[in-house]
Order: structure tokens, then C-alpha cells, then sequence
């Protein structure tokens, strides 16, 4: 490679491929007024490497060119943030030297082509984005949404990505605590594959991306570079779905966790050892993002020689070598005296250690081809000039109802006692057990899992020096299209919620916000209710937002996805042994309703299946009395003083008590005070999500909550069934009906 300070040769642009336009731009998915502004950055028209560069990095997927001005409004700081947004993830302090980092990111247009390896690689990317801070994996959890499992494409697309998720999370030794699926018929063209991991470090030890030191050398390790993945989810992400989807195979990318798996102790070995001055996964956009993003960070320049990148495919052309999204690689900064150090380590690993680059000063992106200038563009042009867009929101017309099409009525439609209203809900999609998903997924590889899924509502891990961490992932895109600012607290709300029923306390939030095409009014107006409501709960809960995701477009030829903000907590309790539990745990325990509930019916799972429209908009969400009601439940919680605690969510208060009983094998005697003028319908189904529980325990300890957020005696644990009265309701059902209700996904999932 000729020396980095050196000019750029004047013949450039001859000695690559044909210049390819305004056309060509169009096609990689530029507009015309973005394709004259790079010509007017450079001073000249793009190569064919240069084009394919600007295309990625300037696209939703790499650039959120869309979303950033509404991002920057969120809340990143707070005591325990030991990384924020920006790095490849987040981390919070959790004591003792150690730190916990996290993120959350989508798969989702790769996943709904080609599942399986959708799905799979989407973990391979989180799990990378977390050791590349020099944190080791210790958990994943998954947030999916799919069509109405009624549809042969809906199951296709859950069995196949659901084993995409288990076959990498399984082998590369990580295990799968938790998650959630979702059945909408707006999902049904456009699936969501959510995948959240988590990571364990020392935290003096933690390293950022940011390339620095003149004359050091970029090294690439991992596997070999080929064609998969060229075009993929930078691209596929950044563009509505048409026809030609099956077309677009090709562009997804293939992963192998058993590569992956030496790729981390590669990494985490290279950190130990202090070889390292910067590292970074390449993700989308591959060699072309992780190269100009370290660089943009450190305020310097990258010389890259794509001739040494080693190769899987021959005759690649310079521009697919950049834009290759093969899996499984990282790039890292070394000081040359280290170089043979760094790369005896890789050897050791088997990883492909190759030196291919220079750290310069000259502020460019420079590709070369051996001694050939193939490419050369300003880094800020690249990263940090990338054009930010203002979004014209607007709220349509009637709201909702205009958007989306009234769910399909089921034959549950016409059921009016409320023990039959129970059973259906029980065994619709959306609350059925999801045992059958994952028993497919190994929960307890590392041995750190406290809580299984199904045992508490939120995953609980614990820490190697005392103490613990619960998490838990929440996204109910059905509440967020009827009104997107309350609806996205209510999801925070919720999360929140489902940490304070295990003990824990938020120490911070990452999330993946799914939305249709921004450029049209009412999505951008779904996308901007939404960040603010997200920004609002976050300050309420006081859980900063340490890093996330956007996945916009998410949207067909039948219209858009719901909105679908996907939201992950991190929070800490001191004793693993006091984690809390959702089930019932003693027979003659006094059941309470706790906390501020405020059912609502519509948009509710019952309204649902009944065949209801949206409403447009939701009721009053009460953040501070939500708050205080998780800090009682919280802290009653890791004092012993209750038994358990289960959060009221999809189905309502029926169908928590249902589930509390279940979970815990125990029936329940319950008196739910009813006005005679109310709507019983209202009390028993309807929701309130993340401002209600259902707690047991003995009542002078339920009393004593009564003092902090509001408590209703309402039974007894014990049998061995439900027994419900309401105003002129009563009714009985045994916990095996119970259970046969809730296990109806079984038969559809083998």
C-alpha cells in the first residue's frame, strides 16, 4: 500500500469501473438530491466503490437518517451508565468491578426472506455488538411478532426463525432466558425479529470502537469474506417489501455460531491481554461501516487494502469486498509493535488474523486494491454528514381505525359468560403459554439462570460477586397504533413492571423501535408520539436509554406493521435468593390487586378477539402512580414480605389471576367488588398495562403496601381451582381446564 499521507493519485476515477450515475444511485437506494450532494462532497461523481459506500452508509439502516433528531431528545445519562449511545452497546454498572451491557436489535426484513438464518444471524450480531465492548455473552432474549398463527406462512416463518434462534444461541453456548412473542395480522408480510443480549465485563476493562494512533494497523479477524449478505440487511432494511421478496435470498446473510464462538474468545483473549487499541464487529455494511464509523469516532483516517481481505469466492470486485455482510468478523486497531502478537492470537484461534489497513491522519477513507487507488472519500461526508431529514408528522383522519383494518372476528365473538370469556382468552395466541417456543431454547447453559421463563415475569441472573439482575423485553404493538405516546409508556410501564415483581430496580433501557415508512405523514407521526412518550416514561422510571436500534419501513403492499416499540430492562437486586415469583406460592395466603389499575377495554385483547376496532387513543397513564406502585411491589419483594407478584397485562385481571394460579399450582378463592351500575366485562378483561398486579401473601404484609399505592383485598390462595364472584357472577374452573386452555399453541407447534 502506497504511503497513507500521500495525495490522492489525480487518476483516480480512471483506474476504476465506469462511472455509474444517478441511475445506479436510485437503484442502491439514494434519491437524486442525496446522489448530488455526494457529488458535490467529492467534488466529482462517485466510482463504483465510492457509490456502493455512500449507498450503505447512507442508508436508514446505517445513517437513521430519519430518526436521528427525534433520538437525540431521549435521556442517556444517569448514575449506574458506564457506556451510552454510540458504542457498539450499552452498559450499566451493576457493583463490585463489574458491568452489564445490553442491547437490543432487529432482523427483521432478512427474517421474513429467509427465517431461519434471519433469525440466527440476528443473534450473531447482538452477541458481536456485545463482546466488541469486551463484555462476554451470558444471556439472549427474543421479542417476535408474526401473523395470525392461523396462516401456514405465519407458522412457517415462527417455527423456522424460532430454530434460526435456538441453533445459534444453543451452540455458541448462550443461553435464551426469556422473550415474547406477538400474533397480529399486520405482522403477517412483515415479521419482527427482535434479539436482545446481554454481557458481563470487567469494568476497567471495557473497550471502545473509536480508531486512534497515526500509523497503527487495522486488522481484520474472523471468518472469510463472501458474496452472502451483499446488498443485505443494510439494504433490506432500509426499503418496503414488494413482490419480488423471495428474489432477495441471496442478500441474506449465512451464519455459523461455531465460528462465532471462536471469534469471542478470540476477542475477549486479545482484550485481556491489552493487544487491543479499538474494536468493532462488522455488522451491516460490513468492512464499509465498521472502517468509516471507527474512523468517524476517533477523528482520523482509514487506508484499507481489500486485496488482503482473505476471501471465500474468488474475483470478488474491490466494491463487493466492502459491502460483504459475511458473518462473523471484527475489525480492530494495533499498535505495529503488537501486530505479531495480535496475530499469533488469532492463528491460535484459527480467525484469519490479516492485517489489511493503516490508521492516517488525512481524515479519508482510502480503498486501494494492492497500489491502486480505488476509492477515496472524507470520512465526515461519510458518517457525519450524512443528511438528517425533518419529519412532516401528521395524525390521520379518524386515527387508527384509518390505518388498520378491524381485527378478524373470531367464534369467541359471541361468548358472553365470563368463565367461557376466560378459557378463549387463555387460549388465544397471544396469551396462550409459549412452552412449546422455549423448550426449544437452552435456558440454563452458564449456569446463572435464577428464573426460568413461565416462574417470574421478568429473567433473573445471578451476578459472580453477590447480587443479581433481572431483565425483561416488552413491545404490544396493537395499544401503540390506537394512541403511540401512551401506548409507548404503557410498554415501558410494563417492562418496568415486570422487574419490580422480581425485586429489581431499572439501571437502564435499550430499545428497537419498529415502524412503518417514515416519509409518509401518519407513520412519521406514530414514530415521533412514540420517541416521546418513550423519553417521558424513561425520565418518570429514571432508566436512561443506553443504546437501541430503529428498524423503519417495516411495511407491504397491505400497509404498515402496528408500531411496534420494542423495550429492554437491565435492573439489580441485591439476593438472588429473594427474586420474586409470579405463581401462587402458599395456600392461605390473602390475594391482593395492588398498584393504580385503571382497566380499559378497548384495544384490548378481548375487544380483539371480537373482532373490535382500534380506538383512537387510550386513557390517562398515570406514570407516577405506576412508579411509586413498583417501588412498593419492588421493595416488598426483596424484603420477604410477600410471595408472590404477577403484573396484570394482556387479558386483564381474570387472566392474571388464571395465569398467578398456573404458574404456581395453587387455585384461588377471589370477591371482586363490583359496582351494580358497572361494567363487569370492564373490571374482569379489561387492561391497564404496567399499573396493576396480583400479589399474595399474608394481610397485614398486603395491608402495609397500602401506605405507598393502592391495595384491594379481593381472596385466598388455595385448591384446586378458580373461584370467582363479581356482583351477580360466579363461577368455578378447575386448574386442569385452566391449563388445557392455556396450552392450546401446542398442537400448532409440535
Amino acid at each position: 500500500m502506497p504511503d497513507p499521507t500521500a495525495a490522492t493519485p489525480p487518476n483516480l476515477v480512471e483506474s476504476s469501473r465506469a462511472i455509474p450515475g444517478v441511475d445506479a444511485a436510485v437503484q442502491l437506494g439514494l434519491t437524486r438530491d442525496e446522489y448530488a450532494l455526494i457529488v458535490e462532497k467529492l467534488g466529482r461523481e462517485p466510482n463504483e466503490v465510492e457509490l456502493s459506500v455512500f449507498s450503505l452508509l447512507w442508508s436508514e439502516h446505517c445513517s437513521y437518517k430519519h430518526s436521528k433528531k427525534l433520538l437525540v431528545t431521549l435521556p442517556t445519562e444517569g448514575p449506574k451508565v458506564v457506556m451510552g449511545p454510540g458504542e457498539n452497546a450499552g452498559a450499566v454498572d451493576v457493583g463490585q468491578g463489574l458491568a452489564i451491557a445490553f442491547k437490543v436489535e432487529s432482523h427483521n426484513h432478512p427474517s421474513a426472506v429467509e427465517p431461519f438464518q434471519g433469525a440466527a444471524t440476528g443473534v450473531g450480531g447482538i452477541l458481536r455488538d456485545i463482546f466488541a465492548i469486551g463484555a462476554r455473552p451470558i444471556a439472549v432474549l427474543d421479542s417476535l411478532r408474526f401473523g395470525e398463527p392461523t396462516s401456514e406462512r405465519s407458522r412457517y416463518l415462527l417455527d423456522h426463525a424460532v430454530q434460526g434462534i435456538g441453533h445459534y444461541g444453543n451452540s455458541i453456548g448462550v443461553p435464551t432466558i426469556g422473550g415474547e412473542v406477538y400474533f397480529e395480522e399486520p405482522y403477517e408480510q412483515n415479521c419482527l425479529v427482535n434479539a436482545m443480549a446481554l454481557g458481563m465485563a470487567e469494568t476497567d476493562r471495557m473497550i471502545r470502537s473509536a480508531a486512534a494512533g497515526v500509523g497503527n494497523v487495522v486488522v481484520l479477524f474472523g471468518a472469510s469474506t463472501g458474496r452472502d449478505g451483499i446488498g443485505g440487511a443494510s439494504v433490506l432494511a432500509s426499503a418496503e417489501f414488494g413482490e419480488d421478496d423471495p428474489d432477495k435470498r441471496p442478500t441474506v446473510q449465512v451464519g455459523d455460531p461455531f465460528e462465532e464462538s471462536k471469534l469471542l474468545e478470540c476477542s475477549l483473549e486479545l482484550l485481556e491481554r491489552g493487544l487491543l487499541v479499538s474494536l468493532q464487529d462488522l455488522g451491516a455494511a460490513g468492512l464499509t461501516s465498521s472502517s468509516a464509523e471507527m474512523a468517524s469516532k476517533g477523528e482520523v483516517g482509514v487506508d484499507l487494502d481489500v486485496a488482503k481481505v482473505p476471501l471465500r469466492e474468488p474475483g470478488m470486485a474491490p466494491f463487493e469486498i466492502m459491502v460483504s455482510e459475511s458473518q462473523e468478523r471484527m475489525l480492530c486497531v494495533v499498535e505495529p509493535a503488537r501486530v505479531d502478537e495480535v496475530l499469533a492470537v488469532t492463528e491460535k484461534w484459527e480467525v484469519h488474523g490479516t492485517a489489511i489497513g493503516t490508521v492516517t491522519d488525512t481524515g479519508h477513507l482510502r480503498v486501494f486494491v494492492g497500489d491502486e487507488l480505488v476509492g477515496d472519500m472524507p470520512v465526515p461526508a461519510l458518517v457525519d454528514d450524512c443528511p438528517m431529514y425533518t419529519l412532516e408528522p401528521a395524525k390521520p383522519e379518524g386515527g387508527a381505525p384509518a390505518i388498520y383494518p378491524a381485527p378478524t372476528r373470531t367464534p369467541a365473538a359471541d361468548l358472553k359468560d365470563p368463565r367461557d370469556l376466560l378459557l378463549a382468552l387463555l387460549a388465544s395466541p397471544n396469551i396462550a403459554s409459549r412452552r412449546p417456543l422455549f423448550e426449544q431454547y437452552d435456558c440454563l447453559v452458564q449456569s446463572r439462570t435464577v428464573r426460568r421463563p413461565e416462574q417470574a415475569d421478568a429473567a433473573v441472573l445471578m451476578l459472580p460477586r453477590g447480587g443479581a439482575i433481572a431483565v425483561s423485553i416488552d413491545g404490544t404493538g396493537r395499544r401503540v397504533a390506537a394512541d403511540p405516546y401512551k401506548g409507548t409508556m404503557e410498554n415501558v410501564l410494563e417492562c418496568a413492571a415486570n422487574l419490580a415483581c422480581a425485586g429489581a430496580q431499572p439501571l437502564g433501557l435499550t430499545n428497537c423501535l419498529n415502524f412503518g415508512n417514515p416519509e409518509k405523514p401518519h407513520v412519521a407521526w406514530q414514530l415521533s408520539e412514540s420517541i416521546r412518550g418513550l423519553g417521558e416514561a424513561c425520565v418518570a422510571l429514571d432508566a436512561p436509554v443506553v443504546g437501541g436500534n430503529v428498524s423503519l419501513y417495516n411495511e407491504s403492499a397491505t400497509g404498515p406493521i402496528y408500531p411496534t416499540p420494542v423495550v429492554g430492562l437491565v435492573g439489580e437486586l441485591p439476593d438472588p435468593a429473594s427474586a420474586g415469583r409470579s405463581g401462587f406460592g402458599r395456600a392461605g395466603d390473602t390475594i391482593a390487586v395492588v398498584g393504580p389499575f385503571a382497566p380499559f377495554l378497548p384495544g384490548s385483547e378481548l375487544h380483539k378477539l371480537r373482532g373490535e376496532p382500534l380506538p383512537d387513543g387510550l386513557e390517562h397513564v398515570d406514570l407516577e402512580g405506576a412508579k411509586a406502585a413498583h417501588e412498593a411491589i419492588r421493595d416488598a419483594v426483596r424484603a420477604g414480605a410477600i410471595t408472590s407478584a404477577h403484573d396484570i397485562a394482556e387479558g386483564g385481571l381474570l387472566v392474571a389471576l388464571a395465569e398467578a394460579a398456573l404458574f404456581g399450582g395453587l387455585g384461588a378463592s377471589v370477591d371482586l367488588p363490583l359496582d351494580p351500575f358497572a361494567n363487569p366485562e370492564r373490571l374482569l378483561f379489561g387492561e391497564s398495562p404496567g399499573r396493576g398486579f396480583v400479589v399474595s401473601g399474608e394481610a397485614p404484609a398486603l395491608e402495609a403496601l397500602r401506605e405507598r399505592t393502592p391495595v384491594t383485598l379481593i381472596g385466598t390462595v388455595g385448591g384446586d381451582a378458580l373461584k370467582v364472584a363479581a356482583g351477580i357472577t360466579e363461577f368455578e374452573v378447575a386448574l386442569s381446564v385452566l391449563s388445557e386452555a392455556h396450552g392450546a399453541l401446542a398442537p400448532l407447534f409440535p
